[in-house]
């Protein structure tokens, strides 16, 4: 989602199945990690439709503090996880990409962490799963995520402009100004 949005493909939703299979290996790891980007968006908001354009869900954005990095690799090896290499490895130390792929009866799912070996401020949804606190999550757009155009980075930019929390906020669920435009 790092490209201008197509307007005329607003309204399109993520695919359930892949979501839940994503959902469901990153609560593996919720000991290890304070979730951040689009699925930080995800859990911060009440129950939603998964439009493609609310939030980024084709990967997982995840810190984890630099002295458990090493933990969570091996337990990301052990599950089936491989290193893949990005086009940042050997510019920077604090970040690792590992991707593995699900075989279901309905067809393959490719499953990617982004991880960065950093402390960052956080917060625990209602759900109980650590997240990069907003504020400092818009931050990181520009930064580390490239999401920036995305329905929930809007509404929580003017949620915090206007002194309230994202986190939780019916707002963070309500597309309606975004696709009116559409």
């Amino acid at each position: 989602m790092g490209a201008p949005h197509n307007t005329k493909r607003y309204g399109e939703q993520w695919n359930q199945h892949d979501l839940a299979i994503m959902s469901g290996e990153i609560e593996r790891y919720l000991d290890l990690i304070v979730v951040s980007g689009g699925w930080a968006w995800h859990y911060m908001s009440p129950p939603h439709d998964e439009l493609k354009h609310a939030h980024d869900h084709k990967d997982a954005d995840v810190f984890v503090a630099p002295e458990n990095l090493w933990k969570l690799l091996e337990r990301l090896k052990t599950d089936g996880y491989e290193k893949t290499w990005t086009r940042f490895d050997g510019v920077t130390d604090d970040f690792v990409r590992y991707t593995k792929t699900i075989q279901t009866d309905a067809k393959p799912v490719k499953i990617i962490f982004d991880i960065f070996a950093e402390l960052v401020p956080s917060v625990q949804t209602a759900s109980g799963v650590a997240v990069v606190e907003p504020q400092f999550l818009l931050s990181l757009y520009g930064k580390k995520h490239s999401s920036i155009e995305c329905f929930s980075v809007a509404i929580a930019k003017d949620l915090i402009a206007r002194g309230e929390s994202p986190l939780g906020n019916p707002k963070m669920a309500d597309y309606t100004k975004f696709l009116k435009k559409s």
